[in-house]
């Protein structure tokens, strides 16, 4: 692969993503006006479909403001820490086939899946970074909070992932896809509803969004930040959700398959079409839920979510030792298996958790 084809796929990945999570922040805000009996924005162009547009314009010619007794430098690259991995997300998605975006421009890579839970997790870096550089206090208090929250609801998001790759035998993402003969959300319910939650918790969205709740600690890590610095957090996030979508569409939905045998030329529709679904849920639970407070965030993660993950763990790996190559249809047995054990565990927490309610 020369450098060229390189540099063409580099730039789609940049100039794509950024204009997709802008289509997904307009669909958003629309969904949520819907959601609670307001219009949403209407006022710059068709349906409110420019104030994405004119939002990055305001955003891009606001001033800089640094603080005087702050690191310049770590103020200035954080940023950038926090953005570069979400853009790197999407460049081993594999949006047909072949496993590209791009038809033969990009090879399959065989340890996709390690490849994006460990670029994921530089953004954290990136948020100590932010609130150091501030010299904030309170920005510092709210990155250690999102450094926890982010390290405690990672373990039971790589272990749901896990799961996935004990029923594929692989870690390419394309093969993960080209195993599923019917979805794996069928195969492992737990493991997509644990996968779910954890990545939301990850990506500081509702209701466990306690960086941007009024009560907390102001704005968050970024609280110093203006300009386009704050607008490369604010797409960070976004790119990170819709990146979350796309993944959860990939490991737990068939990728590209058409549910109806239709042929791979139109793999990209389908992937397109299951990650507007699992970001639409995400949607509906932002405008659905209230936060819940700082220890039941913790508790849920150490109290629920990891010891259901490691119960799916042992349900995957005893399924593979004893039928090897199940076929589809004698699957529905797990799925009862795991559904029963999220009531089960469920009531246990309750009954043990004293007055900490989840």
């Amino acid at each position: 692969m020369d450098w060229l084809h390189w540099l063409f796929y580099v730039g789609v990945i940049l100039g794509a993503v950024p204009v997709m999570v802008m289509a997904f922040i307009w669909l958003e805000r629309r969904g949520l006006g819907r959601l609670q009996l307001r219009p949403g924005p209407n006022r710059a162009g068709p349906f409110g479909i420019l104030q994405p547009v004119a939002d990055a314009i305001k955003v891009l010619t606001k001033e800089d403001i640094v603080p005087v007794a702050g690191d310049h430098w770590v103020h200035f690259v954080a940023p950038l820490v926090v953005f570069a991995p979400a853009m790197l997300v999407f460049t081993v998605i594999p949006f047909q086939e072949d496993g590209g975006l791009v038809r033969g421009l990009v090879p399959d890579l065989n340890i996709g899946i390690l490849y994006i839970v460990a670029v994921s997790s530089i953004s954290t870096i990136g948020v100590f970074m932010a609130a150091w550089g501030s010299n904030n206090k309170y920005s510092l208090i709210s990155a250690f909070r999102s450094m926890a929250q982010v390290v405690s609801y990672e373990i039971p998001l790589a272990l749901a992932i896990l799961g996935v790759v004990l029923a594929a035998g692989t870690m390419s993402l394309t093969g993960i896809v080209q195993a599923q003969a019917v979805p794996f959300i069928v195969m492992q319910p737990l493991g997509f509803i644990i996968f779910f939650i954890a990545a939301t918790a990850e990506l500081n969205r509702t209701p466990f969004d306690l960086m941007e709740a009024e009560s907390e600690m102001v704005a968050g890590y970024h609280i110093e930040y203006s300009g386009m610095k704050f607008a490369l957090f604010y797409l960070a996030e976004y790119a990170y959700t819709v990146g979350i979508s796309a993944i959860a569409a990939t490991l737990f939905l068939g990728g590209w398959k058409a549910p109806w045998g239709v042929g791979p030329q139109v793999g990209v529709l389908w992937l397109v079409v299951k990650i507007l679904l699992v970001f639409m849920v995400i949607l509906w639970i932002r405008g659905t839920f209230p936060r819940v407070r700082v220890d039941q965030l913790m508790g849920f993660a150490w109290k629920f979510l990891f010891p259901l993950s490691l119960i799916n763990i042992f349900i995957i790996a005893a399924e593979s030792l004893a039928w090897p190559g199940l076929p589809w249809w004698l699957l529905f047995p797990n799925t009862a298996i795991a559904l029963v054990l999220v009531v089960v565990w469920s009531g246990l927490f309750r009954l043990g958790g004293g007055r900490v309610q989840v």
